[in-house]
């Protein structure tokens, strides 16, 4: 059976997607099977996996408000081991066409159930908000991996992120846990990047991973390759950093 993680933050920017792009390849490298679920309508873990938005017949929309079956809408992308279900656009319109259905924070939850011994890890990209598909990956997920940057305002919203899982594990998924806060965009140049690191490490102690991502320009120009960094540029630190995420990952999860 496999765990099923949200990758999480209402604030834009934070490597939400980079992560799950990056994580989702390296744990595939490790032999596990991954599938990523591209719940973020502007769709950057589909186009930065190599998927064509344009020519998708099925995407998580067709899944979500046509009861569409996730195998059809599963992808295979060029990284073995590494499947996806692709987002689109429509997905923006969804929250409101959801409004009308029964169970509709647990739509998510009860397609990803149908697949999920098959995979070892699930990964959903959520987008930056907490609407109504956020609290459907909440919903749907084991845990949650909450991407902070290490900027000024990094812990600003995190409050309401956390409040927001509290109401979930109380309401509607009572075994959902905090999987890790991951550091991200981490300037070893810049002393304010150690103080924030040093103070969420304060508050949230082991809930923090070890593994920081560090500022990688290759991070970034990846994804207009369609490839995750560990194909684009294997030597680099982006490359090194998810695949120190991934193995500390498994170790959590044995």
């Amino acid at each position: 059976m496999g765990k099923i993680i949200a990758l999480a933050n209402q604030k834009g920017g934070v490597g939400k997607t980079t992560t799950t792009i990056n994580l989702g390849a390296s744990l595939a490298t490790m032999n596990k099977k991954v599938l990523i679920a591209d719940a973020d309508p502007q769709a950057n873990a589909s186009s930065g996996l190599g998927v064509n938005i344009k020519e998708l017949k099925k995407s998580i929309y067709e899944c979500i408000i046509e009861n569409v079956a996730p195998e059809e809408a599963i992808l295979s992308t060029e990284t073995a081991n590494l499947d996806i279900i692709p987002s689109h656009i429509d997905l923006v319109g969804a929250e409101i066409e959801m409004l009308n259905l029964k169970n509709r924070e647990k739509v998510l939850k009860r397609l990803l159930n149908k697949i999920k011994d098959k995979y070892d890890y699930i990964l959903i990209d959520c987008s930056p908000s907490l609407g109504l598909i956020v609290v459907n990956a909440l919903t749907a997920a084991d845990s949650v991996i909450i991407p902070v940057q290490c900027e000024y305002f990094a812990l600003e919203g995190i409050s309401k992120l956390l409040n927001t899982i509290k109401i979930i594990k109380s309401k509607l998924n009572p075994t959902l846990e905090i999987e890790g806060f991951l550091m991200t965009m981490y300037d070893t140049r810049l002393r304010l990047a150690n103080q924030i690191y040093d103070e969420v490490k304060k508050h949230f102690g082991k809930m923090v991973f070890n593994t920081i991502i560090q500022r990688n320009i290759k991070l970034g120009e990846a994804p207009s390759y369609g490839k995750p960094v560990l194909f684009y540029d294997a030597d680099s630190k982006g490359a090194f950093n998810y695949l120190q995420l991934a193995k500390e990952l498994i170790e959590k999860n044995k």
